[in-house]
């Protein structure tokens, strides 16, 4: 038998391929939305790992033509917190991260820096740790009682030393928070230094 012609073989080899797929068409109309979706996001994970790319060697470039600064200018801290003193006892050289004192009372919160004296009236017993709303809030800044700690933080460079030692003294009679006692005395034994 001879071999039929080559474009007759490929005709019947098209219309095997058509019916072959007619007959995976149910299966494929299924698949065909997966198939759509996941194509959809390779090519857009594609792009986003090209415009990634892209932005990488811009910064490179960029930053040879402008430096960088080593410290944002977003990223400061609170200033006003003395270095340690390496003479100081490491209890009471700076304080806790979460502004507790380190054993708990009122008169081991000196500062550091020893020879600073911080007059403070006795606590008056109270039954309990509110203020008392009659009381008299510090002349220096009257709305203390109701200042967060950030608040008061932004308060404090324009206080004297005595002004601030008044707000510990009202601080210690009235609320005695933690928080708020380092932050007043810190400040107290920066400006005492300073001077």
């Amino acid at each position: 038998m001879s071999p039929l012609p080559f474009p007759v073989r490929i005709a019947a080899g098209l219309v095997v391929t058509a019916v072959e797929q007619v007959r995976e068409l149910p299966r494929h109309a299924v698949e065909l939305p997966v198939t759509a979706v996941s194509q959809a996001l390779q090519v857009s994970m594609r792009l986003q790992q090209t415009v990634t790319e892209l932005a990488i060697k811009g910064d490179r470039a960029l930053g040879t033509l402008r430096p960088v600064d080593d410290v944002p200018s977003w990223a400061t801290f609170d200033d006003d917190l003395p270095a340690p003193d390496p003479l100081a006892p490491a209890d009471l050289a700076r304080p806790r991260p979460d502004d507790t004192p380190r054993n708990g009372t009122v008169s081991t919160l000196r500062p550091a820096r020893a020879g600073i004296p911080i007059d403070r009236p006795e606590r008056p017993a109270r039954a309990s740790n509110r203020p008392d709303a009659t009381a008299a809030a510090p002349a220096a800044v009257p709305e203390y009682p109701t200042l967060t700690v950030p608040q008061l933080r932004g308060k404090l460079r324009a206080l004297d030393v005595d002004d601030l030692s008044d707000l510990l003294a009202w601080e210690t009679a009235h609320e005695n928070r933690p928080a708020y006692v380092t932050m007043l005395t810190n400040r107290i034994a920066t400006l005492s230094q300073e001077k």
